[in-house]
């Protein structure tokens, strides 16, 4: 488990965290989310031990980061947004130099090796010099390396960045796979990366975590949209006397027929289908409104 409690930093006058706090239970998958400059980089460089928080505490696994952080960074496997590599070693030399710093045990050696090889895609390019490689394999060797020791924590910043769609698909594939073994923070750009890979969201902006939300929850919204064949009087007046309603907007569906959207306290659709049943409504359409991470996220971020 990762437990962050009331961290911040500052540099000079600017304050990077303010207060920042959450936690991710094994076995989680959880996106770290924020537009530039929000504070994503500062709070992954303190989790991981490269930064000392001004106030607050970090625990990885019962760990305090800053008391035992050559402990707390052997359970670690970390993949930053721009990878340091040593351009003139191969991609074998430089994966046995870090098996080496991680010291592997003998008898798992090999094992390890050849699962981070093929696991990112890399057993046709083991004799290339890194300098030759392109910036997609760059970042798979990077992945590559995090993933080496069968990390417990796996924290990666921008892990598709610059690779091409065939590749994304399979490094998605990868890290849910990882998740069988691995607790891992996700920071990412691209909410649909996010989307397709994350189990829950925490959004960090100017320094504050502004939601923390499982994307299964998100999705659904209690907005209802009812579409009618044709329009009835009193539409209006009987959906707003049902229990939980809050507001009631007319508007024209795509297909310009007359349509409602209902905001309700709880999943009202039950409650509309049985109105409509019972006032003889010709209904094309009735649904439960759904939100997009990316709907969700501009809303946080124009009112912030």
């Amino acid at each position: 488990m990762i437990n962050v409690q009331n961290i911040t930093k500052s540099y000079g006058s600017i304050e990077a965290l303010r207060g920042v706090s959450f936690d991710i239970q094994p076995g989680e998958i959880v996106g770290l989310l924020g537009p530039n400059g929000a504070g994503k980089s500062t709070a992954i460089k303190i989790i991981t031990g490269f930064l000392h928080p001004d106030e607050g505490l970090v625990e990885i696994d019962g760990l305090n980061v800053l008391r035992e952080l050559q402990a707390v960074q052997g359970k670690i496997g970390y993949l930053s947004e721009n990878t340091p590599l040593y351009p003139e070693l191969s991609v074998q030399a430089y994966l046995g130099m870090i098996a080496d710093l991680r010291a592997l045990p003998a008898s798992e050696y090999i094992g390890l090796l050849s699962n981070a090889v093929y696991g990112t895609g890399l057993q046709d390019y083991l004799t290339r010099p890194i300098a030759s490689l392109s910036k997609g394999l760059r970042q798979r060797l990077g992945l590559a390396q995090a993933i080496l020791h069968k990390p417990q924590f796996l924290i990666l910043d921008e892990p598709t960045v610059g690779l091409d769609p065939t590749q994304i698909v399979e490094i998605r594939a990868l890290i849910k796979s990882l998740a069988q073994e691995s607790t891992i923070l996700f920071s990412s750009h691209i909410l649909s990366e996010v989307e397709a890979i994350c189990d829950r969201v925490v959004i960090i902006i100017n320094g504050e975590v502004k939601a923390d939300q499982r994307l299964s929850e998100l999705s659904m919204s209690n907005d209802a949209t009812l579409v009618l064949q044709q329009d009835s009087d009193d539409v209006q007046q009987s959906l707003t006397g049902l229990d939980g309603v809050r507001t009631i907007r007319q508007f024209r569906s795509s297909d310009d027929y007359p349509a409602y959207r209902i905001s309700g306290s709880a999943d009202i659709t039950p409650q509309i289908y049985a109105v409509a049943r019972d006032r003889n409504w010709a209904v094309r359409e009735l649904r439960r409104d759904t939100v997009t991470l990316e709907s969700f996220f501009n809303q946080l971020a124009t009112t912030a």
